[in-house]
């Protein structure tokens, strides 16, 4: 199953640099996934393709303007798309999250600039509205390929290992065990002895063990949430 993504923004080249290197760039290769960058001020009706105006009521900054957003989703939307925003007061971003999109065939990302985009179409064409943390950017342009990267990963084919998927950080809402690689001992600071041991219920424990520990430590709240 092919995932595909079209991006409106204000600022195409970010994502252009992003999705043409490492795993999104593979994934498009082998056509896991397709990702396309759209320049909202192409919808604009006005000569300078201004896309943000002064919100009603006062206040500081600019709102971006609903002609421009409504047009660019009604020449890319189909049947089966599903129309994210990514805004600071959306739900948040989680690995669940991103699994359940990633059985969407169709993803239309809109990226928000300035004050955020005019509520009426917040209200009308948005599907589901995603944050990618509690903290505020210049735009959403990042918060978008954070998006189509966590979801990536869920497309069948898109990762060599799909091992990678049940070992990684909140899978099993547990953050992720300590790794090592060669050499075994590093200007004296030692691989610990299981993993070299070869015993893999023992490396298994001590993996399971070392997450519930950080866990514990640092995110005692995905322990409260554990089924």
């Amino acid at each position: 199953m092919k995932v595909e993504f079209d991006i409106l923004t204000l600022f195409p080249e970010m994502v252009e640099g992003f999705s043409c290197s490492s795993m999104l760039g593979r994934g498009q290769a082998n056509d896991c996934i397709g990702i396309k960058s759209h320049n909202i001020r192409d919808w604009s009706s006005d000569k300078h393709h201004k896309t943000d105006d002064i919100p009603y009521g006062g206040g500081a900054g600019m709102v971006m303007t609903p002609e421009p957003i409504f047009k660019a989703v009604e020449a890319l939307r189909r049947k089966d798309s599903k129309v994210v925003y990514m805004a600071p007061d959306g739900i948040p971003l989680t690995t669940h999250l991103a699994r359940s999109l990633s059985n969407e065939s169709h993803i239309i990302v809109i990226s928000g600039h300035y004050e955020g985009i005019d509520q009426r179409i917040r209200d009308s064409i948005i599907d589901m509205e995603i944050s990618i943390g509690d903290f505020v950017l210049t735009n959403g342009t990042l918060p978008a390929i954070v998006l189509v990267d966590s979801v990536s990963r869920f497309v069948p084919g898109f990762l060599g290992d799909e091992k990678s998927l049940t070992e990684e950080t909140f899978m099993s809402n547990l953050l992720g065990f300590p790794q090592y690689t060669r050499p075994s001992s590093f200007r004296d600071m030692c691989v610990p002895e299981v993993l070299l041991s070869g015993d893999h219920k023992a490396i298994e424990k001590w993996r399971k063990d070392q997450q519930i520990k950080k866990t514990s430590e640092r995110r005692p709240d995905l322990l409260e949430n554990r089924d």
